[in-house]
């Protein structure tokens, strides 16, 4: 009994790290109807910034600090330089050019890194936990992770509901045509979008490192947790993202408390039944 109430409860924490990959993916499809192939890459290349930041004896905290502004740069430059070049109606363009990144940045960090797996060493809360009796806990750093993830979705709802810029974003999203003829610049909102999503991508790989090793190979799983996560919860839905995740965190550790074997494709196939029972998601909804 108490083995299974510990999977349950390690599987919604495991949720919490698997919507933040997941955020900045539905943000952009939310808002651009883009689908971001580099976005799980986007998700390890911040870890390794952290890495080599703390190498250089920076302290974690600040290595978060300083990383996140500059991957919400970096993804703002991205948008105005490359992708804003080729959105349009036809989706390939926009496709090809983050397939194309995904392969650079994998490459890259393998050439700057090494193929060795790694970790970010937060210090005692990396093995920290709360006992609870019955051989029950909480990891400390799960735990931080699950509410960061309903951190960063609540200041996301509170930009695009209580906002002016949120409302020039839930306008481009809901007709882009009609937000130009309102004067709003798309291109610019775009570029704000990418630059956030990938900020959350940031905070995304700071977790990713405390939680588990990490290698420059990992992004294209990280991209799948995170599109199963989004189609779950329902395209565009920030808090279905949330409950997407959890969805599957919960079917992974539930699969390994079967059989460790099973641990992924319990993920995989939970995702299969909630896509054949609920085409849309659970939460419909986009970001609006």
């Amino acid at each position: 009994m108490f083995g299974w109430i510990d999977t349950v409860i390690q599987g919604i924490l495991l949720g919490g790290l698997y919507s933040l990959y997941a955020t900045g993916l539905s943000v952009i499809f939310g808002i651009m109807r883009l689908v971001n192939l580099a976005h799980g890459d986007l998700i390890v290349l911040p870890a390794f910034l952290m890495l080599a930041l703390v190498g250089v004896g920076v302290p974690i905290v600040l290595a978060l600090a300083i990383v996140v502004p500059l991957m919400y740069a970096g993804g703002y430059v991205l948008q105005t330089v490359m992708l804003n070049r080729v959105l349009g109606r036809n989706i390939l363009p926009p496709l090809l050019i983050t397939f194309g990144l995904s392969i650079i940045v994998q490459n890259g960090l393998l050439e700057g890194f090494s193929a060795d797996t790694r970790f970010l060493n937060v210090g005692p809360l990396q093995s920290a936990s709360l006992p609870l009796g019955g051989g029950i806990a909480f990891g400390i750093m799960p735990l931080i992770c699950l509410a960061a993830a309903v951190a960063v979705i609540v200041l996301l709802n509170a930009v695009f509901y209580r906002t002016a810029v949120g409302r020039a974003f839930r306008a481009t999203s809901d007709d882009v045509q009609i937000a130009q003829l309102m004067g709003i610049n798309d291109r610019s909102i775009y570029a704000l979008t990418m630059g956030i999503a990938l900020a959350v991508c940031a905070v995304a790989g700071f977790f990713l490192g405390a939680r588990s090793n990490f290698d420059p190979s990992i992004g294209p799983a990280r991209l799948l947790y995170a599109f199963e996560a989004v189609i779950i919860g329902g395209l565009g839905s920030l808090w279905g993202t949330l409950a997407g995740g959890i969805v599957v965190g919960l079917a992974q550790t539930i699969g390994a408390h079967l059989d460790p074997e099973w641990q992924i494709l319990a993920g995989h196939v939970a995702f299969l039944i909630v896509l054949v029972i609920r085409p849309r998601g659970l939460f419909p909804r986009a970001v609006d």
